[in-house]
């Protein structure tokens, strides 16, 4: 059986609800699969907090992730074309007081 496709050029109305329109924080996600999907998991790490909530769960079958992974990476290039290359933390030290920071032996809480 297969996937019936929209015919090329066809325009797809898409509703964005209120809640959705806000967005969820992520500076994590948890990628797992099976041989019939990919489940990704969204959450976020803060300082201080010792657990991570997942805040979003994405399913989808190996094909959407292939192209998942297309548009990512056309988009990456697109926006890298624009405002430069995205440095990743590790390619170079972090400014002074930006970002997280690891605490000095000083600043450790015991």
């Amino acid at each position: 059986m297969s996937n019936p496709q929209p015919p090329q050029g066809q325009q797809i109305n898409i509703e964005l609800g209120e809640k959705e329109a806000e967005g969820i924080y992520s500076n994590l996600a948890i990628i797992t699969h099976s041989p019939a999907e990919f489940v990704i998991d969204f959450t976020r790490i803060l300082p201080g907090v010792p657990k991570a909530k997942v805040f979003a769960r994405i399913v989808m079958t190996p094909q959407h992730g292939r192209l998942l992974l297309n548009a990512l990476k056309d988009n990456i290039e697109k926006y890298e074309s624009k405002f430069g290359e995205i440095k990743i933390l590790g390619d170079e030290p972090p400014a002074p007081n930006f970002g997280f920071q690891l605490p000095t032996k000083e600043e450790k809480i015991h």
